[in-house]
């Protein structure tokens, strides 16, 4: 090969790298906020008995111990950073082990147990999701003080991905087990309030900043084995009712959101009907039990020795199998959406 053949050569190599530090660069964190579907471990941290730091929870981990995920393994918070090239674990900001380089790329503000509800919060001892904003504002400071640069942090902020998961808890524990709440509001009021919430605390991120927002809905709730299981693995279909009156609210809610804060983006996550799909037809996907969970029931003392035959890990939480089935099209979407 002569000199120029090699010159050119270097040139197409350098472009190429070029074009996906740059394509890289277009997400450069993903910040998580809302329940036990995107806590990574900030709960550890609470007195509170919404907790997962023991075995055999993260017995699938890469570190093969627990973390405070809500799962054998790898929670969605993981999967999608992983998915968009950003890191393949994200820590709780709660951790005394974060680095900067944690700080530059993104962590979870989640807490297990928690909701749009006050209510949700107060029962468990967990961090209310719109408290979340207060570790959030101390989260800017430290990026601030990592960069040294406020429109550099700025800029971080405003090219992360924010992902929400919120609503679960609500409906599932306060709604269907409260009688101050199930009492006083109709579903169709209750879950009105939950969009009006919703729509409440995408604003204050807005208002700090945030301007890319990848907004869950509720999973199939009356297919988890905590409700099933009491109808030898029928979906509870009240439970599901619920979920998907609130779901089609707030993927309304998430057009509006668009139309209402000028340069933001909004997009809505379908949790319900991808992990339904695994409840209804498992082994279209290699999965044998759609509805036992492989650990931590009353009437499955011992974990599984499998759990990528599972659909979940425990009586609330799906499998990091399920997970790793049901995260791929939403990374696709998120890509889609906000490169």
């Amino acid at each position: 090969m002569n000199s120029l053949a090699i010159q050119t050569t270097i040139v197409l190599l350098v472009s190429v790298i070029s074009v996906s530090i740059v394509r890289a660069g277009n997400i450069p964190a993903v910040i998580a906020f809302g329940d036990s579907i995107l806590d990574t471990g900030n709960n550890n941290y609470l007195m509170t008995l919404t907790k997962v730091n023991f075995y055999p929870y993260g017995r699938d981990f890469v570190t093969q111990r627990a973390t405070g995920r809500f799962g054998n393994g790898r929670i969605p918070t993981d999967l999608i950073a992983e998915g968009l090239g950003i890191k393949n674990i994200v820590p709780a900001y709660r951790s005394p082990f974060l680095q900067p380089n944690d700080i530059l790329t993104g962590v979870s503000f989640a807490s297990g147990g928690s909701g749009l509800d006050p209510m949700t919060a107060r029962i468990q001892g967990v961090i209310w999701v719109p408290d979340q904003l207060n570790d959030f504002k101390a989260y800017i400071a430290k990026l601030n003080s990592i960069t040294g640069d406020e429109e550099k942090t700025r800029s971080i902020i405003s090219n992360a991905v924010f992902v929400i998961s919120a609503g679960n808890n609500d409906i599932a524990i306060t709604y269907f087990t409260n009688p101050a709440r199930n009492t006083r509001y109709t579903i169709f009021s209750y879950t009105d309030m939950m969009v009006s919430w919703t729509q409440s605390f995408i604003k204050e991120l807005y208002n700090l900043g945030a301007r890319k927002f990848a907004i869950m809905g509720t999973l199939p709730l009356g297919c988890l084995p905590g409700a099933s299981n009491a109808l030898g693995g029928l979906c509870l279909e009240p439970a599901n009712v619920v979920a998907r009156l609130f779901n089609r609210k707030l993927a309304n809610e998430v057009n509006n959101l668009n139309s209402m804060l000028s340069g933001s983006r909004s997009i809505y996550v379908d949790m319900y009907n991808p992990l339904l799909e695994l409840v209804k037809n498992p082994l279209r996907s290699g999965f044998t039990s759609p509805t036992r969970p492989c650990c931590c029931a009353p009437a499955a003392p011992i974990p599984c020795l499998d759990a990528s035959r599972y659909v979940f890990w425990d009586i609330g939480h799906p499998s990091e199998k399920a997970y790793q089935t049901i995260i791929p099209p939403i990374i696709q979407q998120i890509q889609q959406s906000f490169a």
